[in-house]
């Protein structure tokens, strides 16, 4: 990647006037509302409750919706709804289908007491719930914005998606913390009417942006290379892939649970969760093959949806090169996840209260990430996207090794923003250039599903792991947590230098 010459900043004034950057900074607004109030503010809740660290790391898994997205967003690409697409046009109706089914899961996890029998539950199928729907968003958002602008307007548009996401983060990151504490729900004094009123004005919140931002933008006026088909045997044989790999991967998964914890005790957790994850893809994979052989559903359905976008990218780029490019994004985000499942729980370990967290990591951070995204983003035009990602990894490292600091130094704010200011700054500079990464690998005609997978696998094998972060500092203790964190980085740097030689040598 180069500089551009010619390029003016009176083009980017221009830019700037285009009303669709503050349709993506709305929806990007809608997508960021739900994300945390899966990954990360529920871990207070619980402990709020009395629930063991080990049990809310593991709602991380909730988030394992936006890893497998890609199964079904050829369902979002084919499949028309019923009154909705007539109404609203195809983009628009998949956008309020999965918003409103954002806000009933909002709602579900608002009603759920976790300190009550089966209140746990409960919250877990809702923020379950609340996953798939986020990431069927997710992918309608994606779609929406490739086919509602030209190719030269996709960088800023995707800057002001990124800034309504992150926005998105702080309310339900730093607003549900103040809410929650104002409402006068603390570690000593659960109360759960404050954290039900926090989540109610969530889902009004995420009503007010979504849904009706949905009512009022213009459907995209394009011509799509895949055909929106309305063949009830279309539908009937592409949902019945989707539901059967569905029911079959997350039934063995949680199924083979059982049989992991005697395996994670002679091998390891983490050769035991590979060979789980590996086994539950076989499954589904033989399932899916049962369907073909009895004529359930086509061969040629999943030729045309799932193996042609992968085919053509290893055709693309050859064995070799795109397996390591497939390696370098399943473990990129590993060390910064499997910190960030714990890192509220952390804080509050070490003493800091609710505002101070709102008010220092939420707050302060999310503008130390936006500066260090502007600064990634610049960096990357200049010096290329793989030396932008290998010195963001680099910085990673360094910023993980702060926490020991700061886990030495207990409540002290100042150490606070400073490990804040650190760890913000270089995981902002490293996502703008990964971001760039991985939309630079997909190819125009598989745009949706491609950079479906890409981003899928970007965060499943990190979601998995994390969903252990709890188990590791009851076992590691902090300091040894946040070294081991650290050192996950090493094998990335490795992997990024590795694709980075690779693609020199493909261009030539």
């Amino acid at each position: 990647m180069t500089t551009n010459s010619t390029f003016h900043w009176q083009d980017t004034w221009r830019v700037l006037l285009n009303p669709q950057l503050i349709i993506m900074l709305l929806l990007g607004l809608a997508a960021g509302l739900p994300y945390l109030l899966i990954f990360s503010t529920p871990s207070l809740w619980l402990r709020e409750a009395g629930i063991e660290r080990a049990e809310v790391t593991f709602f991380s898994w909730a988030l394992l919706s936006y890893s497998f997205k890609f199964v079904w967003s050829p369902l979002v690409d084919r499949i028309s709804l019923p009154i909705l697409t007539k109404n609203l046009g195809h983009r628009r109706a998949w956008l309020m289908l999965s918003q409103l089914t954002i806000i009933i899961a909002i709602v579900l996890m608002a009603i759920s007491d976790p300190a009550l029998p089966g209140g746990l539950i409960r919250i877990a199928l809702a923020a379950i719930l609340l996953g798939f729907s986020s990431a069927t968003q997710d992918i309608v958002i994606d779609a929406y914005r490739i086919e509602s602008a030209p190719a030269t307007m996709q960088a800023m548009l995707s800057s002001s998606y990124i800034a309504g996401y992150r926005i998105g983060m702080l309310i339900t990151g730093a607003g549900t913390l103040f809410l929650a504490s104002i409402l006068g729900s603390t570690l000593g004094n659960y109360q759960f009417s404050a954290w039900m009123f926090t989540y109610l004005i969530m889902a009004i919140i995420m009503l007010m942006v979504g849904p009706l931002t949905t009512l009022f933008i213009p459907e995209p006026r394009v011509e799509r290379n895949v055909s929106i088909t309305t063949s009830l045997q279309y539908h009937v044989e592409l949902l019945t892939v989707f539901i059967t790999a569905a029911i079959t991967f997350i039934g063995t998964f949680w199924s083979i649970g059982i049989i992991t914890t005697y395996w994670n005790q002679s091998i390891g957790w983490l050769v035991g969760e590979l060979l789980r994850l590996t086994v539950s893809v076989l499954f589904t994979w033989f399932a899916i093959q049962i369907l073909i052989t009895f004529n359930i559903v086509q061969s040629s359905i999943l030729q045309e949806t799932y193996v042609a976008p992968i085919r053509e990218f290893f055709h693309r780029y050859g064995s070799t090169t795109a397996w390591a490019l497939l390696a370098l994004i399943s473990v990129y985000r590993i060390p910064d996840i499997i910190l960030g499942v714990i890192a509220n729980v952390f804080y509050q370990d070490v003493g800091f209260t609710k505002i101070e967290i709102a008010s220092i990591v939420k707050t302060y951070g999310l503008f130390m990430t936006l500066l260090g995204g502007f600064l990634g983003g610049a960096l990357t035009l200049r010096y290329g996207v793989m030396s932008i990602l290998f010195f963001g990894t680099s910085l990673s490292i360094g910023t993980h090794l702060l926490f020991l600091l700061l886990a030495q130094a207990g409540n002290n704010i100042l150490a606070l923003y400073f490990v804040i200011s650190a760890d913000n700054f270089s995981a902002g500079l490293g996502t703008a250039a990964f971001v760039a990464f991985i939309s630079s690998l997909t190819n125009v005609s598989f745009t949706a599903v491609q950079y479906a997978v890409f981003s899928s696998i970007m965060t499943l094998f990190p979601k998995i792991l994390g969903g252990y972060s709890g188990t590791l500092v009851e076992v590691l203790g902090y300091q040894q947590f946040f070294l081991f964190t650290s050192l996950l980085g090493l094998p990335v740097l490795i992997l990024v230098r590795r694709a980075q030689l690779l693609l020199a040598n493909h261009r030539t």
